[in-house]
């Protein structure tokens, strides 16, 4: 298929994101607004990806505010990871993509290759991205698209697609926590409403994404971040996991926008950067060159242990 052809197939049309037409919650104040520009910018990254010019990603990212660039190079790690799967002779457009314009972005980049794989109804492979640790977010992305693109199947009725083992499913209800975010509009009691429904051995790992949107994505002020936590209950640890996820994403990129400080501030009771250092410090108490789904499992429990430790 030539490139151009392949290009008009795989863009996406900005009203994919609109709340409306997902059907999502919608409620007064800035939150949609937030959250559908999140989604925008998202789409930028993809359109761009997979158009033959290859300096259009870089051009349409650098317009965009600063604070969105992370969602365009996640829509861009799907967009190269779609033509990587769809073009095998010719891979390795997501290994350019982490090594060249994305490099500050790896989480966002490795997350979007998730949604290559939902989109293509495949499995993330141990070949979805290139870091050995954080490859394992591609089962976030995964998730995400699941909530985002099919909320009556994947939030309503609770499923989750055949074949999948605990250890990813707990990753990918991660990112459905995140999608989660999003189709209550940023709603802390509609959020908790939601997780109430899920069995409670899935509720940790949907509350870890909750924290990741609410602190990278934003859309909920100081009293909703508040409120959040205390719907949390026993799912604490897990709320703040997900923030410091978010928070070391963000310091990478270098850009931390207020949103992420009170966030950090609120859900994990630290500030951004002591929160992202949580990450770096809890990596270091596993396994030497960690790589497995063990490994990464491990490196969120070192994650809440240090929350919790602090919170004693």
């Amino acid at each position: 298929m030539r490139p151009a052809v392949l290009a008009r197939a795989l863009r996406q049309h900005p009203r994919q994101v609109d709340f409306g037409l997902r059907r999502f919650r919608l409620r007064p104040g800035p939150a949609r607004g937030v959250l559908e520009s999140s989604g925008r910018a998202f789409l930028t990254g993809l359109n761009a990806s997979v158009e033959p010019d290859p300096g259009a990603l870089g051009r349409q990212v650098s317009a965009l505010e600063p604070e969105l660039r992370g969602f365009a190079f996640e829509g861009a790690g799907m967009g190269c990871a779609l033509l990587d799967l769809l073009l095998p002779v010719r891979r390795g457009r997501v290994a350019a993509l982490l090594n060249g314009p994305a490099a500050d972005y790896p989480h966002l980049v490795h997350v979007g290759v998730g949604w290559a794989y939902a989109r293509l109804r495949l499995r993330p492979s141990r070949n979805a991205g290139t870091d050995p640790l954080l490859r394992w977010l591609a089962w976030d992305g995964f998730g995400f698209h699941q909530g985002f693109f099919h909320p009556d199947r994947a939030i309503g009725r609770r499923r989750v697609e055949p074949g999948i083992g605990r250890g990813p499913r707990q990753i990918r209800d991660q990112g459905l926590g995140r999608a989660l975010w999003f189709c209550e509009c940023a709603d802390p009691d509609g959020v908790a409403l939601r997780i109430a429904e899920f069995p409670v051995g899935r509720q940790a790992d949907l509350w870890s994404g909750i924290g990741l949107a609410a602190t990278y994505a934003g859309g909920a002020d100081a009293a909703e971040l508040a409120r959040l936590t205390d719907l949390s209950g026993p799912f604490r640890a897990h709320l703040a996991q997900g923030c410091a996820f978010a928070c070391a994403a963000r310091r990478v990129s270098g850009i931390v926008p207020a949103h992420t400080d009170k966030a950090a501030e609120v859900l994990a009771g630290v500030s951004t950067d002591a929160a992202a250092d949580w990450t770096d410090r809890a990596l270091g108490r596993c396994a030497p060159s960690p790589s497995t789904l063990a490994d990464y499992q491990r490196w969120r429990a070192e994650i809440r242990y240090l929350w919790e430790r602090k919170n004693r």
